[in-house]
């Protein structure tokens, strides 16, 4: 292989001791809470990505001079006045900008949301892959632990 590291090897789950199978559904588990949890975090990315190209769009659309409310938090607007639609400041994070013209910058926020799309759908299919894997660990695990309160009941009576 190319990438030098080890290939996984398959494990029968049905060799594993109960201990063991327990830790691996804690291991899962958690796997899965992190997948969701990137999920979510891409998801409101991905929305704001979204409003950002909306209102590029919704400014290259007024014409200048035009008075509009600007917002400098989310509770404190200020009146201001529209010079120039065709160049826009983006901020592309870690604190640089680029100038950039109203379509290149739909351009760019929509080209975001489609990487962020690919990458939730990435995300979407080993959250699938790990549920399923948390299903077979938990039904093998109850699968030992009813076998081994089976073998135990009747030395006990």
């Amino acid at each position: 292989m190319a990438s030098g590291g080890p290939e996984p090897q398959l494990v029968d789950l049905s060799s594993l001791p109960i201990q063991a199978l327990g830790q691996m559904q804690q291991q899962v588990d958690q796997e899965i809470e992190l997948l969701t949890n990137s999920m979510t975090s891409l998801k409101v990315v991905q929305r704001r990505f979204e409003e950002s190209r909306e209102s590029v769009a919704k400014v290259a659309e007024r014409p200048v001079d035009n008075e509009m409310l600007l917002p400098l938090t989310s509770s404190l607007y200020v009146p201001a006045k529209l010079k120039d639609t065709d160049s826009l400041l983006l901020d592309v994070g870690t604190g640089f900008f680029i100038e950039s013209s109203a379509e290149k910058a739909e351009d760019y926020f929509k080209r975001r949301v489609d990487k962020l799309t690919k990458q939730l759908e990435d995300l979407q299919s080993g959250l699938v892959e790990k549920s399923k894997l948390r299903s077979v660990v938990l039904e093998v695990l109850q699968m030992k632990i009813q076998a081994q309160s089976q073998s135990q009941g009747p030395a006990t009576s």
